[in-house]
């Protein structure tokens, strides 16, 4: 069996990090029967490889050695796990470009955008080896007499991770650190169109010393592999990012085992602007929070309101920020790249023709480049009315819908008219304003006069239809420990 299925690849310093087959047991796992998946450029079309398509069975197999493993890496000293993870975050940065130019190959993102992803998908691998250490026993005053009270956390057992291709490097290793920190062995499943960035964080997870089973990356068909996964007692937590409609499908197949399950599901983030709020920052601010990625992030800005004094302005201001973004291939570092796929374009379509017809109005753009078949232009629609389309629907691309307000009351109740609940972006500078209506926003996370919220340290997770759970933080690495209680008598 030949080393991997290679076509083309990226320029790499290191060429072992474009990894073709699975990575189970400590081992390089091809498909038993031979099968395999493409993978390709969404910017050109290209086949930049092909990966492993493993069977159910060899699913099943993963979650034998993680089990396997499970007792012996549990058991490691706290400051043993810390010190492998912290390599592990080394050898990230030391490959940094190299993981950052497989992500642009398969993902389409701009490669300072790809950067910025392995720096922030190193930050959790960093954190939590430091955070390895922290879990204590907890000492509770006794309510019963010659008896000691003790809480303690200990890992939940094999923990299931299923990541999507918008964020291929930071969503496996946002949780993966956090549960291998916690004491688990883990079996993921990286999204069918990103593979590589998956296998490559394996190679170099062996490479800082993870014992064989603790890691495993499965790669295959998402329903081949994680259903036999959702069905597994001995899988205890399964953690997803993707959409709302999967995640569903999850909670329901993971009922009859009773697991943990951590869900970071689909966004639909409102944008409000005040009036008296520094225009310009609001301006700059919302670009970023609806065009980074390529629009294709589930805390993308979807709905963008303003208030009726400054609204002209604002549409003026934005749509001539959105005519100066560039587009081109990743390599290229454009501000906007590709989109994943054909039906991610069909999407951006269907809603402005659909926002068009409702009697919005079209600035800009509204229609695929000539680059190639997955490069739609950068939109704005003004005056989008609250029963279009992409006014509840997420939009997970490049076209930005903007619409006027008149009073606080009425853009709190627009803004919370979704069944999502992740983000929430708020531009104000009134003090007293701005208390208020975070307090009143039905989100998980609210950014006030900036769009950059997320990092390690804080507690990433939504309300209502945008999941379960919080990922990052203490709280992210609680979520793969169970709390045990033990009542101890000395008499």
């Amino acid at each position: 069996m030949p080393d991997d299925f290679r076509v083309a690849s990226p320029q790499l310093t290191d060429a072992r990090l474009l990894r073709s087959f699975s990575y189970i047991g400590g081992k390089w796992e091809a498909a038993s029967d031979g099968a395999t998946q493409p993978v390709t450029d969404p910017a050109s079309g290209q086949v930049v490889g092909h990966v492993a398509a493993l069977s159910g069975a060899e699913a099943v197999a993963a979650v034998d050695a993680a089990e396997a493993a499970f007792a012996g890496w549990s058991m490691t000293l706290p400051q043993d796990r810390a010190a492998i993870l912290r390599r592990w975050f080394d050898l990230m940065m030391e490959h940094k470009e190299d993981l950052a130019r497989i992500m642009v190959a398969e993902q389409g993102k701009p490669l300072s955008e790809a950067r910025g992803e392995i720096d922030y998908a190193a930050s959790f691998v960093e954190y939590y080896a430091e955070e390895t250490k922290r879990p204590n026993v907890e000492g509770v005053t006794s309510h019963l007499p010659d008896a000691e009270v003790e809480l303690w956390l200990e890992p939940v057992g094999v923990a299931a991770l299923i990541t999507p291709w918008n964020f291929p490097s930071a969503m496996l290793t946002r949780k993966a650190a956090a549960a291998l920190a916690a004491g688990c062995t883990v079996v993921a499943h990286p999204s069918v169109e990103t593979p590589f960035s998956a296998l490559a964080l394996a190679e170099l997870a062996e490479r800082a010393g993870l014992p064989a089973g603790v890691f495993n990356v499965v790669t295959g068909d998402a329903p081949t592999i994680v259903e036999p996964w959702t069905q597994d007692s001995r899988v205890r937590a399964l953690s997803f990012t993707g959409s709302t409609e999967v995640g569903r499908l999850l909670y329901r197949q993971s009922a009859d085992t009773v697991k943990k399950l951590v869900l970071e599901l689909g966004g639909h983030a409102p944008v409000i602007v005040f009036k008296g709020c520094d225009l310009d920052e609001a301006v700059a601010e919302t670009i970023k929070a609806k065009f980074a990625t390529s629009g294709q992030d589930c805390l993308g800005a979807n709905r963008i309101y303003v208030e009726r004094p400054v609204y002209d302005a604002f549409c003026e201001k934005f749509t001539k920020a959105t005519k100066a973004l560039s587009v081109g291939q990743g390599m290229d570092d454009p501000d906007i790249g590709p989109l994943m796929n054909e039906k991610a374009v069909q999407k951006q379509e269907e809603q402005v023709a659909d926002a068009l017809e409702m009697g919005a109005t079209l600035a800009c753009g509204g229609a695929r480049l000539d680059l190639g078949p997955l490069f739609y232009a950068p939109t704005v629609l003004t005056d989008v009315p609250d029963g279009a389309a992409i006014m509840s629907e997420e939009t997970f691309g490049p076209v930005a819908a903007i619409t006027p307000f008149d009073t606080e009351e009425e853009v709190v109740t627009r803004a919370n008219a979704t069944e999502y609940g992740l983000v929430a972006y708020l531009h104000s500078l009134d003090p007293r304003r701005i208390y208020r209506v975070s307090r009143a926003l039905q989100f998980g996370m609210v950014a006030v006069n900036r769009t950059k919220v997320t990092g390690a340290p804080i507690p990433f997770g939504g309300t209502k239809q945008s999941g379960l759970g919080r990922e990052g933080a203490r709280r992210g690495m609680e979520e793969f420990m169970e709390l045990k209680y033990v009542c101890r008598d000395w008499a």
